[in-house]
């Protein structure tokens, strides 16, 4: 499984497979069931996370109790809330996952020891802060169709793994409203997970 992470951090180093191999030896490989709650809302995070297989939805819940979901993380994305507050975010697996846990108390130790690991982890969060900016620019710019038309080229997959009332959520709409969406899209054939 850590081949997954070790083709994702060729992107951020010149490093040689060997090199990476012997990087990421000490790196904690864990599996989680579907359902499991990595943060709930409220607490401080201790841990990172690498999704190498599953997907994990970042969501809230508001005053009202309704469930906002505000992104769901896929093989190769990284999975971290940085605050040292409670953690507007709750985080759950839904699927079955092995993510890498990256312990957060003990982040800066391992930069010590590796410094080239803090050179790659940085270039890894300004491309993940630049692809966020800019999904969020164009989420706000654009229609309800636009952002489902937009995830359906970007992330096609997502569409049958998640619950359509998730999915929907997370492109601000009801229910009902992403079902008109893709049948008027065609996409009426394809199965959602509820």
């Amino acid at each position: 499984m850590k081949e997954v992470l070790i083709e994702y951090m060729k992107r951020f180093t010149d490093l040689s497979e060997a090199e990476l191999i012997e990087l990421t030896a000490g790196i904690p490989v864990s599996t989680f069931r579907k359902g499991t709650i990595l943060l709930n809302q409220g607490d401080v995070p201790d841990k990172c996370y690498f999704v190498l297989k599953g997907c994990v939805r970042q969501y809230a819940v508001d005053e009202h109790g309704n469930e906002n979901t505000f992104n769901f993380f896929t093989e190769e994305q990284s999975v971290t809330i940085f605050t040292d507050k409670g953690s507007p975010y709750s985080l759950s697996c839904l699927e079955d996952c092995t993510l890498i846990v990256g312990d957060l108390a003990t982040e800066q130790a391992s930069y010590d020891a590796h410094p080239v690991l803090e050179a790659m982890t940085r270039k890894m969060i300004q491309e993940d802060m630049g692809a966020m900016r800019d999904d969020f620019s164009s989420f706000i710019s654009s229609s309800p169709e636009e952002r489902y038309h937009d995830l359906m080229e970007k992330r096609p997959g997502l569409v049958d793994r998640v619950p359509q009332y998730q999915l929907a959520s997370y492109l601000g709409i009801k229910p009902e409203s992403l079902s008109r969406i893709k049948k008027r899209s065609g996409a009426g054939h394809l199965r959602i997970v509820d």
